[in-house]
């Protein structure tokens, strides 16, 4: 089946849908024929979004939410639910980055990601899937993990650490799924994109020059790579129709440059085939942008 067959008409509720992949995943949605709901913590960009869709003839509803908040996410659902309409797709994309030495890394940095990254996600799966289990019809989780989610990235600890634990978290929860009993109607899906635009690396949290010994160009120096790599990226619109098509085929690892993320896997998994420790001299540049 296609994408549209799968999810035209249906409900999809994006976070960080403001900017990036969410953005884009938005959009195509709409193409779709899907109503959506924009969830995020910037209410200007997700309303210009709103209006942009209900101007093209699509639905869509605009909601300031900060998933690290569970009562933030918990009234998401429960406005969904009750003013627009049971959940076809639930989609936890919203993330945030991080550049420099972990240990220059600001607590409150470390913090931050944690808790929009991967706690977000944890949010969105407590408030939104209960529901889906009790409805009646067929429902997708996708939870965005990364190129990241496969790789070694120094200077970007945070950020990969994040990645790599929303991947196991989605592996252990379609796991979970199948245990209950509910992997007939409920699928959950991991989200691995490779380079696409996005602003995550113009907002990306940096290291402080007030304290003595911190190392700021290193932080700067990993920031103007990304950035780099970013002229070069996939559109988020691009990525969004590959995302589609595939979740609706049922992948399980969804990618949105298939050679170019699966060699990263082949090459983690080489890694943890032959016990080889990461090296800098191998270590070969995956750029783990998504949003």
């Amino acid at each position: 089946m296609n994408a549209r067959d799968v999810f035209g008409g249906g409900v999809a509720v994006i976070t960080g849908a403001g900017a990036g992949v969410g953005a884009g995943l938005a959009r195509h949605a709409h193409r779709l024929g899907m109503s959506v709901v924009l969830a995020d913590i910037d209410g200007a960009a997700v309303a210009a979004l709103r209006d942009e869709i209900v101007a093209d003839g699509g639905a869509a509803v605009d909601l300031v939410c900060d998933v690290r908040d569970p009562e933030a996410v918990a009234a998401l659902a429960e406005h969904t639910y009750r003013d627009v309409g049971p959940v076809r797709l639930l989609v936890n994309n919203a993330g945030v980055e991080q550049f420099g030495y972990l240990w220059d890394t600001p607590v409150a940095n470390w913090n931050r990601v944690m808790d929009i990254n991967v706690s977000g996600v944890f949010h969105g799966v407590r408030a939104f899937l209960p529901r889906m289990i009790a409805a009646s019809g067929p429902a997708w989780i996708w939870n965005l993990s990364s190129i990241g989610g496969v790789a070694t990235v120094p200077l970007q600890t945070p950020y990969i650490v994040s990645k790599h634990a929303v991947l196991a978290l989605t592996e252990c929860l379609r796991l979970e799924v199948q245990l209950a009993g509910h992997d007939d109607r409920i699928r959950v899906q991991a989200v691995l994109p490779g380079a696409v635009k996005s602003n995550i690396f113009e907002a990306a949290g940096g290291v402080s020059a007030d304290l003595a010994g911190v190392d700021v160009d290193a932080a700067d120096s990993q920031r103007e790579a990304m950035l780099a790599i970013k002229a070069e990226a996939m559109e988020p619109i691009e990525a969004a129709a590959m995302i589609f098509e595939q979740s609706a085929r049922g992948a399980f690892y969804v990618l949105t440059q298939p050679e170019y993320v699966r060699s990263a896997m082949a090459e983690r998994a080489e890694v943890l085939r032959t016990l080889v420790p990461p090296s800098l001299r191998d270590r070969r540049r995956f750029d783990p942008a998504k949003h």
